[in-house]
């Protein structure tokens, strides 16, 4: 029976369509945010070890939380140093449950297939390697030299070593990165793809070609004390939960903030401190003083309208712009030719309130930008980010302290793997010295981003899938071409700590390596080892793990790396293992900045990487900032059709699942909803509660997502929101970014179609 043979697995999560509907909240964090975490914490952990997990998370001498990417205090830390989202995924990870041999040897992997993600991940630890060899529907333990072998055998007997496909979540510690991109180049390919491929490319990019580095610009001080904060297409109430601390204290300073989002969220109106005594009794500090609930995909002509007001008030910084910048001119022509009529029209706020928060920018003297996926995921998202990049030039923010550029990393180490060259494209002179460093010549041919890899196992260009950490299949586009894509290849392997979609979505043959979490304790030969990350603001720090192994048959991610090494190369890969100084000596002598790495990363809280711009320092091909100029994005869509957007819900991290509820959103037991705008329901004849299947439409093609709950939902007209990875299924593969191939979840031509009602639930 071979793999054409065996009934396929469900791609998508089953249809669970029980939803109840409250008023959506009009804070975040309070009371509810404590009793949330102690619920995760007790049905996962128990009392006891929870409280010991919660003491070490984001310390400076604990591990760093597996979730977010939030930089931690330089000074004072809580002892609680975390939020709700970040307990819910320490205690996802440090659960007591545990599957192994009997576990799937139950279960075929299609039967798991019909399970919701939440009861994927409930299901708890895996404990040792597996396989689903062709023939088989059940997963059945396989010894790790064994796996080993499998994997170096199926690389070896390709015709090309970029018939691999080696994808990198953003969860893998800087020695774990380091040493995988070290083993694919040795291999002989730059097939690195990994999930900044899917959110915050477009931000790399256009930082990139507009200031010469794809980071922020300001640390997490200088956002604290800044005195006007514009956050765009962000809801850190949800996705970045500790930042509501950042924000409430530069509102408590006197500072303005701005919020910029379709949706009014909560986490962007108000705070209640959990950790404070009035929070606990859910009294919450005020934090956006205006909302701009721009249209989606609106954020070019909005930007464009702060720029132009900023320029009428006489507030843009000559010196500066004179000095550093280029492009200059050609900004002003295009904005002087570009009506206020214009710009309202497409972005579906007003002149008045456009020019309110213009005079908020013009009379900053420490403005910084925030912003995440909402803007990085349109086929314009480079011009997005640009378009950022032009206000902060234009006020000369970069590098006069305090103000400046902030974008919000997902993944707790997205941001660190790149550095460490988790990318296809990475630059010759960083290739050269990996090349000198270890006495090869690393492949120079630009390997294959995530798009591209979908494509080309589609095609039967790439047969061997490799993945350290993730869900590649529920993080990408079009879910069911993906998944024809994956089980189009001889061998899918996954590197995890917990079962999920990508596990049962496979090729001919697959395997699962299970490896230690961030939470637990890494001992080698050498000792106990720890690993080390990098932030949002592009500070260095270890992350030590304090729990026993959830088995001891796991490894961790740089034993997996090596020993995989060895096997495939044939050389000695031991020492990186035995003792992680090694990686990080020669990570020294690879990555700028990094020098004395060893030393450095040992001080308590760690050290912060050079930022050129902060200097006023561009590398660009001119030496200099550069302006850009790019057109407000076109819509027209035809009566019946609908711009969506997908977003998550707060009960979830990235596709991680922990809970149906999305309490700050008054949306509770389920998911397959779709949020519009009163008035545009009542004008398609739907009703609250009613059932609709969700169809695209792209280039002719119609893609479909069936039986979602409609949600009367205040966001702009012609606009709606889902929640993903539910809605992926209609982002189609083709419709990503310009220059970044970012796929385009954030503007996603869709129509409604009606169904059935939902019954009514008290």
């Amino acid at each position: 029976m071979s793999q054409s043979k065996r009934e396929k697995a469900a791609a998508q999560p089953p249809i669970e369509t029980q939803v109840t509907l409250r008023e959506p909240k009009h804070f975040a964090g309070g009371k509810n945010a404590v009793i949330k975490s102690a619920e995760a914490m007790t049905r996962e952990q128990g009392w006891a070890r929870g409280v010991k997990t919660w003491l070490a998370v984001n310390q400076k001498m604990g591990f760093d939380c597996p979730s977010c990417a939030w930089p931690d205090p330089t000074d004072h830390r809580s002892r609680f140093e975390f939020c709700e989202n970040g307990a819910k995924a320490i205690a996802s990870e440090a659960t007591t449950k545990r599957i192994g041999r009997e576990f799937f040897a139950q279960y075929s992997v299609q039967e798991l297939a019909q399970h919701s993600d939440l009861w994927l991940d409930r299901q708890g630890r895996l404990t040792e390697p597996l396989v689903l060899r062709p023939g088989s529907d059940h997963y059945a333990p396989i010894p790790w030299d064994e796996a080993f072998a499998l994997i170096a055998e199926n690389l070896k007997a390709l015709a090309s070593p970029d018939k691999a496909i080696f994808y990198t979540s953003g969860r893998a510690s800087n020695e774990a990165a380091f040493l995988y991109q070290l083993f694919v180049r040795r291999f002989g390919t730059n097939n690195l793809p990994d999930c900044s491929n899917m959110c915050h490319e477009s931000s790399g990019v256009g930082l990139g070609e507009s200031i010469g580095s794809g980071k922020s610009t300001v640390t997490l001080a200088e956002l604290e004390n800044a005195d006007t904060i514009f956050v765009f297409g962000q809801n850190p109430g949800t996705n970045h939960p500790r930042m509501l601390t950042s924000l409430q204290k530069a509102v408590r300073r006197g500072a303005k903030l701005v919020a910029v989002n379709p949706l009014p969220e909560a986490g962007l109106t108000a705070f209640a401190h959990p950790q404070e005594p009035l929070g606990m009794l859910d009294q919450a500090t005020p934090l956006a003083c205006l909302h701009l609930p721009v249209r989606i995909n609106g954020d070019v002509a909005l930007l464009k309208g702060l720029c132009k007001a900023v320029l009428e008030s006489g507030a843009q910084d000559e010196a500066f712009i004179a000095a550093h910048t280029r492009g200059y001119e050609a900004f002003c022509t295009d904005l002087d030719a570009t009506s206020w009529q214009e710009l309202t029209d497409g972005c579906g706020v007003s002149e008045a309130e456009i020019r309110a928060a213009g005079a908020l920018a013009s009379q900053a003297k420490r403005l910084v930008l925030c912003w995440a996926m909402g803007l990085t995921q349109h086929k314009n998202g480079v011009a997005n980010v640009q378009y950022l990049v032009n206000l902060v030039l234009l006020r000369g923010m970069l590098g006069k302290g305090g103000g400046g550029l902030l974008c919000v990393r997902g993944h707790s180490n997205v941001q660190g793997d790149r550095t460490m060259g988790i990318y296809e494209k990475m630059p010759d002179t960083w290739l050269d010295r990996l090349g000198t460093v270890f006495g090869f010549n690393p492949p120079r041919k630009h390997g294959l981003d995530t798009v591209e890899a979908i494509h080309a196992m589609l095609a039967g260009k790439a047969s061997v899938f490799f993945a350290l950490g993730g869900n590649f299949l529920s993080a990408t586009p079009d879910t069911e071409v993906t998944a024809e894509a994956l089980r189009q290849c001889g061998l899918t392997v996954q590197v995890s700590t917990k079962l999920n979609r990508s596990h049962l979505v496979t090729g001919e043959t697959a395997l699962i390596l299970p490896c230690l979490g961030r939470t637990e304790r890494d001992t080698q030969t050498s000792g106990e080892q720890f690993v080390t990350v990098e932030d949002s603001v592009s500070n260095v720090h270890a992350s030590r793990g304090t729990l026993e192994p959830a088995s001891p048959a796991l490894k961790s991610e740089p034993a997996i790396v090596a020993e995989l090494a060895q096997a495939v190369l044939g050389d000695d890969w031991s020492g990186f293992v035995s003792d992680y100084d090694r990686i990080r000596e020669k990570i020294a002598a690879v990555v700028p900045g990094f020098e004395d790495f060893n030393t450095r990363v040992r001080v308590p809280g760690g050290f912060v990487l050079p930022n050129p711009p902060r200097e006023r320092q561009f590398a660009t091909v001119s030496g200099k900032a550069h302006f850009t100029v790019h057109p407000i994005p076109q819509w027209q869509l035809p009566p019946g059709e609908w711009l969506m957007m997908t977003i998550r819900t707060h009960d979830q991290f990235n596709t991680t699942i922990y809970g149906n509820d999305d309490r700050y959103r008054g949306i509770y037991g389920g998911r397959r909803v779709v949020l519009v705008h009163p008035d545009d329901a009542a004008q398609a004849g739907l009703t609250k509660g009613e059932l609709v299947d969700i169809v695209s439409v792209f280039e002719g093609e119609e893609r479909r997502a069936e039986q979602f709950v409609l949600v009367p939902y205040a966001l702009p007209r012609r606009c709606c929101a889902t929640y993903f990875p539910e809605a992926n299924v209609l982002i189609p593969l083709r419709s990503h970014a310009d220059k970044s191939k970012t796929p385009t979840s954030k503007s996603v031509v869709v129509r409604l179609h009606k169904l059935t009602s939902l019954p009514e639930k008290s």
